[in-house]
This record gives C-alpha cells, structure tokens and sequence, in this order.
C-alpha cells in the first residue's frame, strides 16, 4: 500500500478548510495529518510547525484580500478607499474563522512600498490600502498623514467586522449602511475643508 501524497499546498488547503468548518481553535497538526491521511509527523517534511502552517493560511486569505483589493477600479480616490473598507468588511463577513487567522501575523508597516517591490501578502495588503488613502490626500482630498489615515480606516473596517460577526441579525443593507456611515463619517472629519 501506497502512501498518499502529501503537499504543503494541500496540507495548507487541508488546515484552511479545517479552520473554515470547525474554527481556528481546532487546529493541530494531528487533525491536519489525519485529514491528509499521514501521521503528524509526516507534516513536517512540509512545515515547520503549527505556527508555520498557520502562518501559510494566513498568507493565503492576504492573497484574498489583496485579490480583492486590486478589482477595486475606482478612479475617485475617496470611491477607492470607500470600496477598500467594504472589501476589507466583506472579507471578514465571508471567512470569519480564516480572517481571524489572517491577525496572527500583522503586516510589517515599515516595509510598505507604494513602488511595488514584493512584500509578504499581509503587507502588500496594507500597501494597497495605504495607497488609496495617499491618493486621497495628494489630490487634496483628505487632510493629513496617509499612514494615520490608513491606521484610522484600518480601525474603523476592523472594528466594523468585528461587530458584524457579532451575529446581530442585521440586513445585507443595514450592514451596507453601517458600513458607509462609518466609513463616510471618519471620511468627513479627515476632509480639507471647501
């Protein structure tokens, strides 16, 4: 009998679909091994640790969002940063288990590059954000440090998500709604006044 053949990508699709069903509180490598059908310890061969894998997963839903955020096509920059926020939301919504994942590694701030050099998923994500509140502000639109603009929306999409998973039975529209009311507001106490 043959052994299965095991790969980090499938290992990684495995422990993904694991969070998304039973939570990130399930995981462990035992549970990882028997839904690929080897022995934890076979896993290693293709990561590290649990940290490792977890931190795979996590880069994968950062290739979401950054997926995500690039089909945002608004020419308008404060269109852009408002469409970022919903996507931002949206994402959380989705794949709650796996967006909680996503912040056991945060971005590493200081190496956002509106260039364009490759960065870790985490970070380009930020980046792209970032980049729309920037747009804001040059095109004098928005008053302030783009990157305590960013941390601001950042806060106010994160804490958005955060009470939308509560479970408050809220309508696709009244979550719509709750979105752009934050979002407008913290938009109209940054704007350059006319």
């Amino acid at each position: 009998m043959t052994s299965p053949t095991v790969t980090r990508a499938g290992i990684v699709e495995a422990t993904r679909e694991l969070i998304r069903f039973e939570g990130l509180d399930a995981v462990s490598l035992r549970r990882v091994g028997r839904a690929v059908g080897v022995t934890a310890p076979a896993l290693y061969a293709h990561v590290r640790d649990k940290e490792d894998l977890l931190k795979a997963v996590a880069a994968t839903q950062y290739g979401e969002l950054v997926e995500r955020l690039n089909a945002v096509e608004r020419l308008d920059p404060l269109d852009r940063v408002r469409a970022s926020c919903h996507v931002y939301v949206d994402l959380a919504l989705d794949e709650p288990e796996l967006f909680r994942t996503m912040f056991l590694f945060p971005p590493a701030l200081d190496q956002v590059d509106p260039l364009g050099v490759e960065l870790d998923a985490a970070t380009e994500a930020f980046g792209l954000s970032a980049a729309a509140a920037t747009a804001a502000v040059d095109g004098g639109l928005l008053v302030g440090d783009p990157m305590t603009i960013s941390f601001a929306l950042w806060t106010a999409s994160h804490g958005l998500a955060s009470v939308l998973q509560m479970g408050l039975q809220l309508s696709e529209e009244q979550q719509t709604d709750l979105t752009d009311t934050v979002i407008d507001g913290l938009l109209t106490g940054l704007a350059a006044p006319t």
